[in-house]
C-alpha cells in the first residue's frame, strides 16, 4: 500500500511538472532569397531611371558629381593643396586670431573652397597647437581654444561648419624642437588637414 502511495505521489508530482512547463518558441529560418530572373527577350527593353534635370547655361561647363570616396590620386592631390596652406600663428599664451592670422585664413578660404566644392563629403580638420612651456593639460586647452577661433573665423568667411571639425594636440606634434623663441612660434599655431 505504501509503494502504491508512493507512486501515486511521484506520478503527480511529475505530471504538475509538466502541466507548468512552456515551450520556448524556437525561432524560423529566415527564408531564402529569391533569385532575380533572368531577363527574356519578351519583356522588352530596361529602362534606366531618368537623371534630374540640371539648369546649365550655355558656355558653362558641366561638372559631373564627385564620388563619395576619393581615389588614392585624387587624396595625393587634396592633401598637396592642403600642405599649401599656411598655418595660422598665435601669440604666446593667446588664442585670439592677430592680423597675420586674419591675412593667412583670409588667403586659405579660396583653397578650402575649392575643395569642399569639389569634394562635398569631405571634412577637414583644424589643429590646435601649443608650444612646449607649461603643462600638458593647459597646452590641450589653449591648443582647443586656438583651434576653435581659427574655425569661427573661417564660418564667418562662408565655410561650412559642418565640414569643419577641430582637435587639439596641444603641445605634442611640434613641428620644431629648439628652445628658442622663433621655434616656439611656429609652434603656436593651428594647421588645417583633411580628416581621414
Amino acid at each position: 500500500m505504501r509503494k502504491s502511495i508512493f507512486i501515486a505521489v511521484v506520478l503527480a508530482g511529475i505530471l504538475s511538472i509538466a502541466a507548468c512547463h512552456k515551450a520556448v518558441p524556437v525561432a524560423s529560418a529566415p527564408p531564402a532569397p529569391i533569385p532575380a530572373a533572368a531577363p527574356t527577350h519578351a519583356e522588352g527593353p530596361k529602362t534606366t531611371p531618368r537623371a534630374a534635370a540640371v539648369n546649365v547655361r550655355p558656355g558653362q561647363p558641366v561638372q559631373s558629381p564627385r564620388s563619395a570616396t576619393m581615389t588614392p590620386q585624387e587624396r595625393a592631390t587634396l592633401n598637396e593643396r592642403l600642405a599649401r596652406l599656411e598655418d595660422a600663428l598665435f601669440d604666446y599664451d593667446k588664442a585670439t586670431i592677430r592680423s597675420d592670422a586674419t591675412k593667412v585664413l583670409k588667403d586659405d578660404v579660396g583653397v578650402i573652397r575649392d575643395i569642399l566644392a569639389n569634394y562635398p563629403s569631405q571634412k577637414l580638420v583644424i589643429e590646435g597647437n601649443a608650444d612646449d612651456r607649461g603643462s600638458s593639460e593647459y597646452n590641450l586647452a589653449l591648443g582647443d581654444k586656438r583651434a576653435r577661433a581659427a574655425e569661427e573665423f573661417l564660418t564667418t568667411m562662408g565655410i561650412p561648419d559642418a565640414q569643419l571639425t577641430v582637435i587639439s594636440y596641444g603641445k605634442d606634434h611640434p613641428i620644431c624642437t629648439d628652445q628658442t623663441e622663433a621655434c616656439w612660434q611656429k609652434n603656436r599655431r593651428a594647421h588645417i588637414t583633411a580628416a581621414r
